[in-house]
């Protein structure tokens, strides 16, 4: 399987780094983020009171629960409740939506129409902007989805960037057989030119560390983006692994230029 450190390097300081055990694939945290978030928040205890400015929206026939954000809040304390805790510092705007269970460090910055869709992991001073939809995924320390952005059911290392518009798709295509029966198979990478079962049915990408994504680009499911790599605008990253430092623009793959 493809070293860890080809993705992340900063696994000792992020402060759920231990979602890997070292030894498994890159994907690994995915197959079992939600009881890993569920065990996160279970030394929480009972939630808390909501501050103004923030309703309580879900439960019972309409599913999880999950918060409204009704004005601008800039936490001056950590929150926990209803199964989604915040960090300290952390500035919610209009508009947003997050649904448990979620976690989100300090320091960040949820924004207007930003859609957390629950089994959400964020770190420390991270960006989830504008009309971005995350869900079922890991974003670590220092990382941006500032504008127009799905995150669905993928890992973004630490200072990673996705440009407006640019989305991790995490549906592969299916048969007409597939659809109407809503069959759906384990996304199936290629390692190495060996074929590696993810047990994904549902999977995006991995992203490693400094990984900047131009704008309109998407990730097609099962891409492994080795870190320090450039993603040009408006390119369509194919499923596969692709080593540290790599250049991926429309033309195809090559190894990154030393300046822009």
């Amino acid at each position: 399987m493809i070293p860890i450190d080809r993705f992340f390097t900063h696994l000792d300081s992020f402060r759920h780094g231990n979602l890997y055990s070292g030894e498994g694939a890159p994907w690994e945290p995915l197959a079992t983020l939600d009881t890993s978030i569920a065990s996160l928040l279970e030394s929480d205890g009972e939630s808390a009171a909501l501050p103004e400015g923030l309703r309580l929206i879900g439960g019972g026939g309409a599913g999880r629960l999950g918060i409204f954000v009704e004005q601008w809040i800039e936490l001056a304390a950590p929150l926990s409740a209803h199964g989604i805790r915040i960090g300290r510092g952390t500035v919610l705007e209009p508009t947003a939506i997050i649904k448990s269970p979620a976690i989100i460090g300090g320091h960040c910055e949820v924004r207007q129409g930003a859609y957390l869709r629950g089994n959400v992991l964020v770190g420390d001073h991270c960006v989830i902007g504008h009309a971005t939809e995350i869900k079922n995924s890991i974003v670590m320390d220092h990382s941006e989805a500032g504008h127009f952005n799905y995150i669905g059911d993928s890992i973004l290392g630490h200072h990673v960037n996705l440009g407006a518009g640019s989305r991790l798709a995490n549906l592969q295509f299916r048969t007409p057989d597939e659809m109407r029966t809503g069959a759906l198979l384990p996304v199936v990478v290629e390692i190495g030119g060996e074929r590696v079962s993810t047990g994904l049915t549902k999977f995006g990408a991995v992203v490693g560390d400094y990984v900047e994504v131009g704008c309109n680009s998407v990730l097609c499911p099962g891409a492994l983006v080795g870190r320090e790599s450039w993603i040009y605008p408006n390119t369509t990253v194919a499923k596969g692994y692709y080593p540290p430092q790599t250049f991926l623009s429309p033309r195809g793959p090559d190894k990154k230029p030393r300046s822009a």
